[in-house]
């Protein structure tokens, strides 16, 4: 399966392989748009760094994303507000409008299909909840729109609109700020010691280090693997469909999102916690067939985010106890915005600067959400199914995905093909014997 942005951008340029030992001062770790992103920022401030990306850069969660820039963030505000109060949601708020300004600026210079858009959640059945998202912006300052009618064919029971936000082709972008970058590709990291970084074909010195790789691989700091869990969706590309003149997300993790590109419709949905089963593309197509009925499917494809325990992403120092190792992770669902949030924040906190925004992203916040109990439950399911094979991260059971031919893991979204070639994190190796 090809995405649309995989169909509409030239191929990569191919950067050298590591071969041989180096010394940089900051090294990143996953060559995807956040990696990119953190790259250029201490590129542009002077920084010494290395990037080093296991496959392709921007061959991953990249190439699957919906292209939506937007400080809408399904109906986070309220939330953030009733958990951790109003300075913290006007925390988030101010870094990821500048996210956005940041984009805008970049791409005046850059081709990659920019365009300003609506941003609109909508809600099938919780209008209540629309009016909440709706008075916790307006406390922040930000003019929305409360609706029940949109050009999307659902019927809503609300819909709020956040006017001047972004869509864009990731991958164009991308591969474009990427070109000048210092970057390792096909070039794994195996081992990460307190100054060292260990691949197949050499080592790297290093002071500091970004862990940019979706999903953390280290296990035995952060606690990750149970303060985060991934969420896989399906993407379809439709041509001879409407022109919805927006960019339209459910509230629901299980509902549908929209965007146009170019003469094409994108749908994106029937959304679940990745090792579970799911009728994929198929119930998209059958909705596409129901309600654009000349409508022709142009590309499949899927993609994974990963999901926090409370909505907000995981930004700043790896744990409390790793002095110098850093992270961006944990994006749900809106990793264009989050990886310039990450790019701004992690160029400060390397250079030992402060970020005024910096503390509502804090890693080691509180884990006492009612997510960590579902988590814990889902490893723990699959470490006593007894099944084989097992996933090489921490030993949990593979299932076998029907529509996709892969073996997936529920427990954190490790994926492998069915030679064993690992296809998602946070395994870091491929699986023998399956």
């Amino acid at each position: 399966m090809e995405s649309i942005w995989t169909k509409e951008t030239e191929e990569n340029k191919k950067y050298k392989e590591l071969k041989g030992n180096i010394e940089t001062d900051t090294l990143i770790i996953g060559g995807g748009l956040c990696g990119i992103l953190c790259a250029y920022m201490l590129q542009r401030e002077g920084v010494d760094y290395t990037l080093v990306e296991a496959n392709r850069i921007c061959e991953g969660v990249t190439s699957g994303t919906t292209g939506k820039i937007t400080y809408q963030h399904g109906l986070i505000y309220d939330k953030i507000i009733n958990t951790y109060g109003y300075d913290k949601a006007k925390m988030y708020l101010e870094a990821n409008q500048m996210a956005l300004e940041e984009y805008k600026k970049l791409c005046e210079k850059i081709p990659c299909d920019f365009e300003i858009k609506d941003s609109v959640v909508y809600s099938i059945n919780n209008p209540k909840a629309i009016e909440k998202e709706a008075m916790a912006l307006s406390r922040l300052g930000i003019n929305c729109e409360i609706t029940d009618t949109l050009p999307i064919p659902l019927k809503v029971a609300g819909a709020l609109i956040v006017k001047n936000q972004a869509q864009l082709n990731p991958l164009k972008l991308a591969r474009e700020i990427a070109r000048d970058l210092n970057i390792y590709e096909n070039t794994r990291v195996t081992e990460l010691t307190k100054n060292k970084a260990i691949t197949e074909n050499g080592e790297i010195s290093y002071k500091k280090v970004i862990v940019a790789t979706h999903f953390p691989f280290l296990n035995k700091h952060g606690g990750y693997f149970l303060k985060m869990y991934q969420h896989r969706s399906y993407g379809i590309a439709l041509k001879n469909a409407d022109n919805v003149r927006g960019m339209y997300v459910d509230e629901s993790k299980k509902g549908l999102s929209f965007r146009n590109y170019k003469d094409m419709l994108l749908i994106i949905g029937e959304g679940h916690r990745t090792g579970k089963s799911s009728s994929a593309w198929q119930g998209l197509e059958d909705f596409a067939r129901k309600s654009f009925h000349n409508s022709i499917v142009v590309s499949k494809w899927a993609t994974q985010d990963c999901m926090t325990l409370d909505g907000i992403p995981y930004i700043g120092q790896y744990s409390k106890s790793t002095e110098n190792l850093y992270v961006a992770t944990g994006f749900n669902k809106w990793g264009i915005t989050s990886s310039m949030v990450s790019s701004i924040i992690l160029k400060d906190l390397v250079q030992g600067k402060k970020n005024k925004h910096s503390s509502v992203f804090f890693p080691s916040r509180s884990i006492l959400h009612s997510q960590l109990l579902v988590n814990a439950g889902e490893s723990i399911l699959g470490l006593i199914t007894p099944t084989v094979p097992r996933c090489p991260h921490l030993g949990c059971a593979l299932k076998y995905n029907k529509q996709e031919h892969t073996w997936d893991c529920g427990c954190h979204g490790s994926r492998f093909d069915k030679e064993g070639r690992v296809l998602d994190n946070p395994a870091n190796g491929n699986k023998k014997n399956i």
